[in-house]
């Protein structure tokens, strides 16, 4: 057994298998609490415990795994320039909602930090929560945060923008699609985006567009920090 969980694939595989699981239930039963992410963590908590399987054993095919989020990186610029002509026409609501995303949820978590008197360094690994992890990473990274902190709290704000925003869109009565893709990108990343996805084409490239530009928004604005 020890041999098994310690061998490179076994990581891989469990995520990959806990991640179908996830998309496979989403599927069947169209919850939205049944976030494919969501559902991979808690299996693969589940089992590592059920089992007593080491984290240390079951990162070593996981890290792999992350490597692939510095390329994916790159495939943000590739989707603003897939969606160049998107983004000419609706330039300036994109811009102002990436920046009023940016500055609202930096603010409100440097605020909520001192209202709970947290210190510096989990302050700076909370900041960058709203953007897209690779990003997030590095902006911790540079900050003095830990990383380990920021992609926790980076998953759960995208999952929970992903359950949320629909919620939010209905109560709040916003018929305007490219605001509804705006909100949703600049404030739960690549997660909530997959869900803009399903409420529609316009959400979904608005979303895309905004993932993208909030993160260079959130490394612009670490520069003057």
């Amino acid at each position: 057994m020890e041999v098994l969980t310690s061998h490179i694939l076994f990581g891989i595989v469990l995520s990959l298998g806990a991640f179908g699981t996830g998309v496979c239930l989403k599927r069947k039963w169209k919850s939205p609490l049944l976030n494919p992410l969501l559902v991979a963590i808690a299996l693969i908590i589940i089992i590592l415990k059920v089992f007593s399987i080491s984290y240390d054993d079951y990162n070593i095919g996981g890290s792999v795994i992350s490597m692939f989020l510095a390329p994916a990186t790159t495939v943000l610029a590739y989707s603003i320039y897939h969606q160049i002509t998107v983004l000419k026409k609706y330039f300036i609501p994109i811009i102002a909602g990436c920046l009023a995303g940016v500055i609202t949820s930096m603010g409100s978590t440097y605020l909520l930090c001192k209202a709970f008197a947290l210190d510096q360094e989990m302050i700076v690994s909370l900041l960058p929560k709203s953007v897209t992890t690779p990003i997030a990473m590095e902006v911790s990274r540079q900050l003095g945060g830990i990383t380990s902190i920021t992609v926790a709290i980076v998953v759960i704000t995208g999952i929970l923008g992903a359950i949320l925003c629909p919620i939010f869109i209905k109560i709040l009565k916003i018929e305007d699609k490219v605001a509804a893709g705006v909100a949703i990108g600049s404030c739960s990343h690549a997660v909530g985006t997959s869900k803009a996805v399903e409420l529609g084409e316009i959400e979904g490239a608005m979303s895309g567009i905004s993932l993208g530009v909030s993160g260079i928004i959130t490394v612009i604005v670490v520069l003057f920090l």
